[in-house]
């Protein structure tokens, strides 16, 4: 359904690859999903594909391509999820979001009246940093990690944030959890739901981690979230 395709970074001096899903008729929504610290592997592909499905155009930038482009690990590999940490570990966020700002710049370019931003793991921590940094216009974060690191910048959040956390995440631990749930209890802007019992990864679309009933709640509730917060 989708196929990679060039996106210029803001400065106009390079360009790096998306992955662009398209619906069969006319979307004025786009959303932008952001990778886990696995690049734009076919779990990501698949999220973009059931987003055209359900009529977005959906874009996924490879945050990775200054490190190592176009790159695709399995979190079930171990000897890749090291990989995986490694990448992460080199990656520079705030380059990351000027790269995701790039990709919003690029659909509304395309024709979007409206851009959502989702993202998983590492992702779910750009999409909050999204929140808070770029103009998007909805945000949702899967297991994000480090948002209580991130509170401070919650003052400059103006559009609507929703925030899914397992409480048995072993990256993100319960003082993490209860930081997040104190520190954002006061922002009208942003809803945060618990996953009783689940772990990081639960709604990979592929793969060991995934829990089928924890993950169709999830993306039920950011379906619905889209609907509202784009149209």
């Amino acid at each position: 359904m989708g196929d990679f395709t060039p996106i210029s970074t803001l400065d106009g001096d390079g360009s790096f690859d998306a992955y662009v899903a398209r619906p069969e008729g006319e979307s004025k929504a786009a959303i932008i999903v952001i990778q886990e610290i696995f690049g734009v592997n076919e779990g990501i592909r698949r999220k973009c594909d059931g987003w055209a499905k359900a009529g977005y155009v959906a874009y996924a930038p490879d945050l990775f391509w200054r490190l190592e482009p176009r790159v695709e690990l399995d979190a079930d590999v171990p000897e890749e999820f090291q990989t995986a940490i490694g990448l992460m570990q080199k990656f520079n966020q705030d380059q990351g979001i000027r790269d995701i700002e790039a990709t919003i710049t690029a659909a509304r370019a395309a024709g979007a009246e409206k851009v959502g931003l989702v993202g998983y793991c590492l992702g779910g921590r750009m999409a909050f940093m999204a929140a808070c940094r770029t103009d998007g216009d909805a945000f949702v974060g899967y297991y994000g990690v480090g948002i209580d690191g991130l509170l401070n910048e919650q003052h400059a959040i103006g559009k609507p944030v929703l925030l899914h956390v397992p409480t048995a995440d072993h990256f993100v631990l319960p003082d993490a959890q209860k930081a997040m749930h104190e520190g954002l209890a006061d922002n009208r802007h942003v809803t945060l739901f618990d996953y009783e019992g689940l772990d990081h990864g639960f709604a990979a679309e592929m793969g060991n981690r995934r829990d089928e009933a924890g993950a169709e709640l999830a993306d039920g509730r950011t379906a619905d979230f889209f609907a509202q917060s784009l149209a």
